[in-house]
């Protein structure tokens, strides 16, 4: 069963940059025809789907957050790695990574992590 982990700063200072971490186990994050996916909930809103890495490397984003964001892996330690960048208050939300066989969606992910709560405040 694969399992996944967010660690990251709980506390952004605004214009700086965001980077979270998502360590998997229990599956490669190359195999299969997976989009390894980071989604957001801001407080008393709804998920907001922000992009993924597939499992051949190729990255997809949320058009509105483009700009600002950046997702990566590292193969060798079965991570992948949100930024973003340009933090405004509006960022502060809890942030999943998961699995899914699909992208795009507003969704959590049928394979997520506990989700870790990161908060943009000078």
């Amino acid at each position: 069963q694969v399992q996944l982990q967010e660690s990251g700063p709980g506390l952004v200072k605004p214009s700086q940059t965001l980077s979270l971490t998502c360590t998997v186990s229990g599956g490669s994050i190359t195999t299969n025809i997976y989009y390894w996916s980071w989604i957001r909930q801001p407080p008393g809103k709804g998920l907001e789907w922000m992009g993924a890495i597939a499992s051949d490397g190729s990255t997809y984003y949320n058009p509105s957050l483009k700009s600002r964001t950046a997702i990566s892996r590292d193969t060798s330690l079965n991570r992948f790695t949100l930024q973003l960048s340009s933090v405004t208050p509006e960022d502060t939300a809890v942030y999943y990574c998961g699995r899914d066989s699909l992208m795009g969606l507003d969704r959590l992910p049928p394979f997520r992590g506990q989700g870790t709560q990161v908060i943009v405040s000078s």
